[in-house]
C-alpha cells in the first residue's frame, strides 16, 4: 500500500510542510510552513502588481499639476523600476515553486520509508545527513540564488529591453512611459536605413577586427616563441622577460601611452618619421590609418600572451618526433609544418577560439585608444573604429538608446555563442583527446 507517501505528497501539495508534519518530522515541517507563510504574505502584496507591471509597464507618467496655483510634480509610474520589481517577484516565485516541488518530493520519500517500516529521520539526523552526504549540493544553493538574481536576472532584463521603446527623448522615464513594441527594435536595426547602414558597417569592421587581431597576435606569438626557443639563442630568460613586459604593464596604461605616441600633431612617432624626411601619418584621425593603428597596438599588447601559451606547448612536443623527421631528411620548414604547427594548433585551438570571441568584445583596445573615432558622418552615434560593443556603450550611456543597445547586445551574444559552439564542436582538441598520449 502507498497510503502514507500519497497522503504526505497531497498534504505537502496543499501547503508546504504538512506532509513532513504528517510523517512526524515536526521541525522540518514547521520550517516549510513558515517559508510558505512568508511567501504567501509577500506574493499577496506583490504578485498582482508584478503581473500588471509586466503586462503594462505602468499607465501614469509623472506630470505637473497645479495645487493652489503652484505647479507641483506628481510622481507617476516609472516603467523601468516596475519592470525590475516585477522581474524580481517572478524570479522569487520560481524559487518558491522549486522549494515547493522539493518539499513534495521530500514528503513522498519520507512516506515511502514509513511504509517500509522505517522511522522518518529526526531534524538532527536530517542535518547530519546533509553535512555528511549533501553538503556540496546544499552549499551551492546560496551561490545559485546569487547567480539567478545578480547574473541571470540582468540578462533577462536586458533581453526584455530590446522589445520595448525605452529610448530618449520620447520614452525616457519618469516623465514618459515605456511600452512593449515586439520586434520593432530589431526591424529598425536591421532594415531601417538610418540604423541598418550603421549596424552593417560596424558589424563588418567588428568581424574584420576580430579576425585580424586574432591572427596577428596568435601567429606573432608563435613566431616570437619559435625564435626564442631556437638552440642558438643565448640569454633566453632575459628575452622572455623583455618580451613579456607589455603584458605585465596594465593594459590601461599601455593603451593610453600608445594613444599619445600615435598622436598626429605632437606624437613621438610622427616626430621620428620627420627626422628621416618622411611625412607624419594621421594615425588616429584618418579612418583607414586609425584601423591600422588599433591592429598594431593590439599586436603589441596581445603577442606576449600568445607567446607564453605557445612556449609552454613547445616544451611538451616529444623530441623523438623531430629526430624521426630528421632521419627522414625533413628540412626545418618541413619539421615546422608537419610536427610543430599541428601540435601547437591541437593544444591551443580552444584558446584561439576564445581569443576570437574575446576580440569581438574587446572594449578596452578600441575605447581607450581611439574612442571609436574618427567620426563617420553617415553613422548613427558611431565612429569609424567602433565595434558593436563600443557602439552599444555609446548608445546606452551617451544617447540613452537603451532598447537599441539591448538588441545589439543580443546580436553580439548570438554571434559569439554560435561561433564558439560550432568551432568547439569541430576542433580536434575535443574529438581526439588521446592524440598526445
Amino acid at each position: 500500500m502507498q497510503r502514507h507517501r500519497t497522503r504526505a505528497a497531497i498534504l505537502s501539495t496543499l501547503f508546504m510542510g504538512l506532509g513532513q508534519i504528517y510523517n512526524r518530522q515536526f521541525i522540518k515541517g514547521l520550517i516549510f510552513v513558515a517559508v510558505e507563510a512568508l511567501a504567501l504574505i509577500y506574493f499577496i502584496q506583490n504578485l498582482g502588481r508584478a503581473m500588471w507591471g509586466m503586462a503594462t509597464l505602468g499607465d501614469t507618467p509623472s506630470h505637473l499639476q497645479k495645487v493652489k496655483g503652484i505647479a507641483k510634480m506628481v510622481p507617476g509610474d516609472h516603467s523601468i523600476y516596475i519592470l525590475i520589481q516585477s522581474l524580481i517577484t517572478l524570479l522569487f516565485l520560481l524559487v518558491v515553486l522549486i522549494a515547493w516541488y522539493m518539499n513534495i518530493r521530500d514528503a513522498y520519500k519520507a512516506g515511502a520509508e514509513r511504509e517500509a517500516g522505517k522511522s522518518a529521520n529526526s531534524f538532527r539526523q536530517t542535518i547530519r545527513y546533509i553535512l555528511d552526504y549533501k553538503f556540496a549540493q546544499t552549499f551551492l544553493v546560496l551561490p545559485g540564488i546569487g547567480i539567478l538574481f545578480f547574473t541571470i536576472m540582468p540578462i533577462i532584463f536586458m533581453i526584455m529591453l530590446a522589445f520595448t521603446n525605452y529610448s530618449a527623448p520620447n520614452h525616457l522615464p519618469p516623465a514618459k512611459l515605456v511600452d512593449w513594441v515586439g520586434f520593432e527594435t530589431f526591424r529598425n536595426l536591421l532594415v531601417l536605413k538610418t540604423w541598418s547602414h550603421t549596424f552593417y558597417g560596424v558589424l563588418t569592421w567588428t568581424i574584420i577586427w576580430a579576425v585580424l587581431s586574432t591572427v596577428t597576435t596568435y601567429f606573432g606569438g608563435l613566431l616570437v616563441a619559435l625564435l626564442v626557443s631556437q638552440k642558438g639563442i643565448r640569454f633566453k630568460g632575459m628575452w622572455r622577460v623583455i618580451l613579456i613586459v607589455p603584458y605585465a604593464v596594465p593594459q590601461l596604461i599601455s593603451l593610453l601611452l600608445m594613444r599619445n605616441l600615435f598622436n598626429g600633431q605632437f606624437g613621438p612617432i610622427n616626430q621620428y618619421l620627420g627626422f628621416f624626411g618622411l611625412n607624419g601619418l594621421p594615425w588616429l584621425t584618418d579612418p583607414f590609418w586609425a584601423k591600422v593603428t588599433v591592429i598594431i597596438v593590439n599586436m603589441w599588447v596581445g603577442i606576449p600572451v600568445s607567446m607564453l601559451l605557445i612556449m609552454g606547448v613547445l616544451t611538451t612536443i616529444p623530441r623523438d618526433m623531430y629526430e624521426a623527421a630528421e632521419v627522414d631528411g625533413a628540412s626545418a620548414y618541413q619539421k615546422f609544418r608537419i610536427v610543430t604547427l599541428p601540435m601547437v594548433l591541437f593544444s591551443t585551438a580552444p584558446t584561439l577560439i576564445a581569443q576570437f570571441a574575446g576580440n569581438i568584445n574587446n572594449f578596452n583596445a578600441i575605447f581607450l585608444l581611439t574612442g571609436g573615432n574618427p567620426v563617420k558622418g553617415d553613422y548613427q552615434y558611431a565612429g569609424s573604429t567602433d565595434l558593436l560593443v563600443t557602439w552599444l556603450y555609446k548608445l546606452t550611456l551617451d544617447q540613452n538608446k537603451n532598447n537599441m543597445a539591448s538588441a545589439i547586445g543580443i546580436i553580439i551574444f548570438v554571434i559569439v555563442a554560435s561561433f564558439s559552439l560550432y568551432n568547439y564542436r569541430r576542433t580536434k582538441s575535443f574529438k581526439e583527446e588521446d592524440m598526445i598520449q
